[in-house]
């Protein structure tokens, strides 16, 4: 069973930094995706930054020069450092993870993934 759990998030005056981190379990021997978005409620959710299975990071424009996704060599927990936080990066922001390489050994087929259930980013003016 996949988990994909979020943490991080809370409240913080324009121009802060917050560090999201997303903490994933249950892939043996599968190559994965995974990406941030954030969704205000009532719009649609966007896409913020994503890393892909052999490490290369990509940003939405916004992001960019701000945000910086990372993992650890295990590539069970991933982290997005957010720098000079705007009050339009308010938000619910989410992880989710897209199997890209499967296996023998992997339980999933690729094009599968799993979302967690967000943390809230409040950037107040």
């Amino acid at each position: 069973q996949v988990q994909v759990v979020e943490s991080g998030g809370g409240s913080v005056q324009t121009g802060g930094s917050l560090r999201l981190s997303c903490r994933i379990s249950g892939y043996t021997s599968c190559g994965y995706d995974l990406n941030w978005y954030r969704q205000v409620e009532g719009k649609k959710r966007d896409f913020v930054a994503g890393i892909d299975s052999t490490g290369r990071a990509s940003y939405e424009d916004s992001a960019l020069g701000r945000f910086t996704i990372s993992q650890d060599n295990a590539k069970t927990t991933v982290w997005l450092q957010m720098n000079r936080l705007k009050p339009e990066d308010t938000a619910m922001y989410f992880c989710r993870t897209i199997v890209v390489r499967s296996s023998a050994s992997c339980a999933f087929g690729v094009g599968s993934g799993q979302r967690g259930r967000g943390t809230q980013v409040t950037v107040s003016s």
